[in-house]
């Protein structure tokens, strides 16, 4: 709560400032009750292929590729893309 009631006030002291940030569903209320009025809202939602390869090019970088096998790295490759809904970033206009 300290941190966005800062980032308030340097966005009152200084309207010319721009401040991105980024956080999880659960702390949007926060984000709103504090920052009103200093926002503008940018939806950005990851795509399952844009996910899927994003984790093959991690696991592609592995320095121990050996102890992965394939069963493994289908099922990372099938879960977690399925569990990302939640990380969207979405903003609102300012007032």
């Amino acid at each position: 709560m300290r941190v966005l009631d800062s980032l308030r006030q340097i966005l009152e002291k200084s309207p010319t400032t721009r401040i991105f940030v980024t956080g999880r569903p659960h702390i949007r209320v926060e984000v709103e009750k504090r920052l009103a009025g200093h926002m503008i809202d940018v939806s950005i939602c990851p795509t399952k292929d844009g996910i899927i390869g994003y984790l093959r090019v991690k696991l592609g970088e592995d320095e121990m590729p050996d102890a992965m096998d394939k069963v493994l790295e289908a099922e990372i490759l099938e879960k977690i893309p399925d569990n990302t809904s939640e990380m969207c970033v979405e903003a609102k206009n300012p007032i």
